[in-house]
């Protein structure tokens, strides 16, 4: 019966969402708070706060660079939806949050995050930083030393180039995602020259 009501709590909160393309991505406007963090960016070795990221859409992920499937099939879609965008993924930044910073240090990430592309940023922050980040949009994380396990959530935090939640995309490791999909929902928060 619980699950019943969750299900069609959760139903009822996508529907009051704008219209999405796909089946992957469910609405968390309003539902979460705006893009806020401070973390150490990989690329750069600098801090980068959420105010550096304005003016571009943002993808939020929480993951690690030793993650044997998941990590890497999803990074690997997010680059597919890039190249769906043309020119427009030049608007967009994916924030690659690790939640291993004990093997992940600012060199293991800027390598990883390099070899999906330029907009792909690797962010490590301390285990607070950290604990306080995955608090705020409510995502789970755990890491086993013996023997070495990490859990974690796998869904992709959408947001517009103004740092307000959008959507949530999830399936990204799966076999067949909405590519097209998910790039038409991620084009339309895309800021534009064009007036038309």
């Amino acid at each position: 019966m619980i699950r019943k009501l969750s299900l069609i709590l959760v139903l009822a909160l996508a529907s009051c969402g704008p219209k999405l393309a796909s089946k992957q991505d469910v609405s968390i406007a309003g539902m979460v708070p705006r893009l806020t963090l401070s973390m150490q960016d990989a690329t750069t070795g600098q801090a980068i706060s959420a105010a550096d990221l304005r003016g571009k859409v943002t993808l939020l992920y929480f993951g690690y660079t030793n993650c044997p499937d998941v990590c890497p099939n999803t990074l690997y879609n997010v680059d597919q939806i890039l190249k769906l965008l043309g020119p427009a993924a030049q608007q967009v930044q994916f924030l690659f949050v690790t939640v291993d910073p004990d093997r992940d240090n600012l060199a293991v990430l800027k390598q990883y995050t390099a070899l999906f592309g330029p907009e792909f940023i690797g962010l490590r922050g301390t285990p607070n930083q950290l604990a306080q980040l995955a608090r705020r949009y409510r995502v789970v994380f755990s890491v086993t030393h013996h023997p070495y396990t990490v859990t974690h959530s796998a869904g992709i935090f959408v947001f517009d180039p103004q740092g307000k939640p959008q959507f949530v995309i999830s399936g990204l490791d799966g076999l067949k995602p909405d590519l097209t999909g998910i790039a038409q929902d991620i084009g339309h928060l895309v800021k534009t020259d064009d007036p038309t």
